[in-house]
């Protein structure tokens, strides 16, 4: 309050006091707006706090400040004690011109869709199986012809296998994969299967079953041989842990296996059903 006071008695014109009080604080405005609404008493105190202040000074301040000066445009923050509003120069948002990606990809789709209507084709292509709606449905098989269909499909798939497990008979099973070479009898003897410990013949069944789902020759990776060799897995650890009970990562093993089989045999049904119904018929699975 004292430095406007100084400066009006300094320069007592209405537009000094008026750029003065345009730059105060608001606190102040507020302050000096009330103060010349009011008749000033010179006697008159103003308390706050610790601090006292004679408002008897401001008499000169409640004089030059005429109710014409207030209303006057030159003095809007004291017009209904509103504080002024500051105008902000923002810089124009720069107008887009370029052709961005997706409108491009919007003329394209609207240029695709024109051509598509000139050819006497719909606007928008159909989906990759789109069934119209005028296609006759066309009933199921009954109950009785599925089950004739299947079993003169489980028939024809015994034949072939059982026609595989002799091909496989008539060549003889011997240690170390030494099938197929000229050697004595004796030598034979030596390398039979029967003289061999138990993890031969088990990778030895393991190889015969495999070769019965072979799509080739060589062939270790196509779902029915993994089938057969995750099975062949299965009924080892099946016999061992008839033995040792107490073995509970061996169960865990087992668990985990029979998973990894459940989830080769869904994409078999899903893929391959002639392949799948062979497997499971010719492993005894229950599905």
């Amino acid at each position: 309050f004292l430095s406007i006071y100084q400066g009006l008695q300094l320069k007592k014109s209405s537009s000094t006091m008026a750029s003065i009080m345009a730059h105060a604080v608001p606190f102040l405005r507020l302050r000096v707006a009330t103060l010349a609404s009011r008749t000033c008493q010179p006697n008159l105190t103003y308390s706050r706090g610790l601090s006292t202040l004679n408002l008897a000074s401001f008499l000169p301040v409640t004089s030059l400040l005429s109710p014409a000066a207030i209303r006057s445009p030159s003095l809007p923050l004291l017009q209904n004690n509103t504080p002024i509003h500051h105008q902000q120069h923002h810089q124009q948002q720069q107008t887009r011109t370029k052709m961005t990606k997706t409108k491009k990809r919007r003329r394209a789709k609207i240029f695709e869709r024109q051509r598509r209507v000139s050819l006497g084709l719909p606007a928008k292509p159909l989906p990759p199986k789109y069934i119209p709606k005028d296609t006759p449905v066309v009933n199921a098989l009954s109950r009785q012809q599925r089950d004739a269909e299947s079993a003169t499909f489980d028939v024809t798939a015994a034949q072939e296998m059982k026609t595989k497990i002799q091909k496989s008979e008539e060549t003889e099973s011997l240690r170390f994969q030494f099938e197929g070479l000229d050697m004595s009898d004796r030598v034979k003897m030596l390398l039979d299967l029967r003289n061999g410990n138990q993890k031969e013949v088990v990778a030895s069944q393991k190889k015969r079953g495999m070769e019965l789902f072979q799509l080739r020759a060589g062939d270790t990776g196509s779902s029915a041989v993994q089938v057969v060799a995750l099975t062949t897995r299965i009924q080892q650890l099946q016999t061992h842990l008839a033995k040792h009970k107490k073995d509970n990562s061996g169960k865990r093993g087992l668990d985990a296996l029979f998973v990894r089989r459940r989830k080769v045999l869904d994409y078999m049904e899903r893929k391959d059903f002639e392949s799948y119904r062979k497997v499971v018929k010719s492993l005894g699975l229950v599905r």
